[in-house]
């Protein structure tokens, strides 16, 4: 066990709650947290956002390196070369802004580079390789965290993940599996080779994982902030890979890329204030909707069955909409006012049946036209009551494959989330149409949803990956904190979807019983079971996603984490206060 592993020993709770308290007078509510508290994906990262606090950082300083070392650890689902959405709240202005680090397209993609000589769509030019990459925007976040919202030097905060690429990492079950499963796209690309091969062997679980390619990118980063990255050596390197491997990237547009800082989505859902990520993300509008629709209904006096119906026809024109209006609000008009009102939600709520299944091709006044659990999310609240929401991602399974030499850093395949042929199903099954349609520098649609929920006595950080499922996920977790759940509960929730087309629900295995199902198909549901159940199905996932939330109750000041039972190697850890 390292020295730092030993530290954190009694403070780290893998896949269980944690908590701390220092209750305040009675009565009253605590002004800020005496501790901090912290869940992600991976124990190594959560254990570098606790090390970054005990040297006087922030929740912000923090999230630097737990996004870090996430992107050294987490290759399977994030890195430097992809991006993300970080949500933050500065305790001292009271302030919430959210740090669009969303992937852009480049100046050559258009849609008619991902069409085969039949007009159809290229999937594997869509998923695969330098075309399916979009110009990273993580590492600009990284940079804008630590000297705009920090309070130590980025060469500190980014101290963790050098060190663990350096001296290296256990290959874990899910990142073994994951290979294997991408082995045949990777292994075209000399530098991934070289990175992933060892005497011509892939990487086995158990084996130890060093990366010194990727520390040295980070180092360059480290000390010569954007340019270390977007310029320079690595900047060279990305664009002589790319080149390599068939792609058109420019060293303009590579250097030109900006973090953009967006208004978040901000509405009431009962007694909460919810205040989440705004587009290019769907997942803000999409959870307005929602809820507001749900509000109608007293979903705690229900059975299980009316109140999946409920959940699932809010889920439904929440999806709808997304489909036709929402996109990069740089280069479309949103009607967000509209989307996000009560009553506008009202509205959708009249057309829901109580006992019956709407068919998703009569909600579109329009004729019917025709993501995956590879991301990640981690939740920090700090001791002055600062916290971040960041969900990060390469999209796909180790993204595009592509690794330019030199780098470390494996390229996203993010263009797939562009509407590449309007009307046609991405990996996730989510289309889109013009709102969405690849254009130079515009930032994808994505379901990534960081999200706050503050009520009179308690304020929440919770998210996950999962794709297009991650909205309804993070639904799911609001209802499950509405009705009284800790966050380790909230963590373990089963789960169900519904994303208007495919005109299906989804289910994790035992999310819904035998019962319950019943009841729906009665409805006229059509449900998609995992293979193994009882009722049989055409086989989607077992489980899904991978929740990290923290909650701070400012009633007794008890600080508490929860990370998803799904995900064996994630932690949730909550540190008492040093002396203020």
């Amino acid at each position: 066990m390292n020295t730092l592993s030993r530290r954190w020993l009694l403070l780290v709770l893998l896949w269980s709650p944690v908590a701390w308290s220092a209750a305040p007078a009675q009565g009253s509510l605590a002004s800020h947290p005496d501790g901090a508290a912290i869940a992600s994906g991976h124990h190594l990262a959560t254990e570098a956002g606790m090390e970054i606090l005990t040297k006087g950082g922030n929740a912000f300083d923090a999230a630097v390196a737990v996004s870090s070392t996430l992107a050294v650890v987490e290759p399977i689902s994030s890195g430097l070369g992809g991006g993300g959405f970080f949500l933050l709240h500065d305790a001292a202005t009271g302030k919430d802004v959210m740090l669009d680090a969303r992937e852009t397209a480049p100046q050559a993609a258009n849609e008619a580079a991902f069409l085969d000589s039949k007009g159809e769509l290229d999937r594997d030019r869509s998923v695969n390789g330098p075309w399916s990459a979009g110009i990273p925007g993580l590492p600009a976040a990284l940079v804008e965290l630590s000297g705009k919202h920090g309070k130590l030097p980025l060469r500190t905060s980014l101290g963790p993940a050098i060190r663990i690429a350096t001296e290296g990492f256990p290959v874990y079950a899910r990142m073994a599996k994951g290979y294997a499963s991408r082995r045949e796209v990777m292994e075209r690309y000399p530098g991934t080779r070289e990175v992933y091969l060892r005497n011509g062997k892939p990487i086995a679980e158990g084996d130890v994982f060093r990366q010194p390619e990727l520390a040295a990118t980070l180092t360059r980063l480290a000390d010569q902030g954007f340019d270390g990255f977007y310029r320079g050596q690595t900047g060279k390197a990305l664009l002589a890979g790319v080149k390599q491997a068939g792609g058109s990237w420019s060293a303009e547009e590579l250097a030109g890329y900006r973090v953009k800082l967006r208004e978040p989505i901000v509405f009431n859902y009962r007694d909460w204030k919810i205040t989440t990520a705004s587009p290019p993300s769907s997942g803000g509008i999409a959870l307005a909707a929602m809820l507001q629709i749900l509000e109608g209904w007293d979903l705690k006096s229900m059975d299980e069955a009316h109140r999946t119906h409920l959940v699932v026809e809010a889920m439904r024109r929440a999806y709808r909409d997304r489909t036709f209006f929402l996109g990069d609000p740089d280069f479309v008009q949103i009607p967000q006012k509209v989307l996000t009102s009560k009553d506008y939600a009202q509205g959708l709520r009249a057309t829901i049946h109580p006992e019956k299944a709407t068919p998703s091709d009569l909600l579109s006044g329009n004729p019917t036209p025709l993501e995956d659990d590879e991301t990640t999310h981690f939740s920090i609240i700090d001791r002055d009551g600062n916290r971040v929401g960041a969900t990060q991602t390469v999209n796909l399974l180790y993204g595009s494959g592509l690794i330019p030499k030199g780098t470390g850093v494996l390229l996203n395949n993010e263009m797939d989330d562009f509407a590449l042929k309007p009307g046609t199903p991405n990996a996730f099954g989510v289309m889109g149409y013009a709102a969405n349609a690849p254009k130079p520098g515009k930032r994808m649609l994505s379901s990534m949803t960081p999200t706050f929920m503050e009520s009179p006595d308690k304020v929440v950080v919770l998210g996950t990956p999962g794709g297009s499922r991650i909205i309804t996920m993070v639904l799911l977790g609001i209802l499950g904190y509405d009705d009284g759940l800790t966050a380790q509960q909230v963590a373990a929730l089963p789960r169900y979807h519904h994303q208007w087309l495919p005109d299906e629900i989804s289910a994790e295995t035992g999310a819904l019983s035998v019962d319950t199902i019943k009841q729906l198909q009665a409805m006229g549901h059509k449900i998609d079971l995992p293979g193994d159940s009882a009722e049989g199905g055409r086989g989607s996932s077992h489980v899904w996603g991978n929740l990290q939330t923290v909650e701070w109750d400012r009633r007794s000041n008890v600080l508490s984490g929860g990370s998803d039972p799904r995900n064996p190697v994630g932690s949730a850890a909550v540190s008492a206060a040093a002396s203020r």
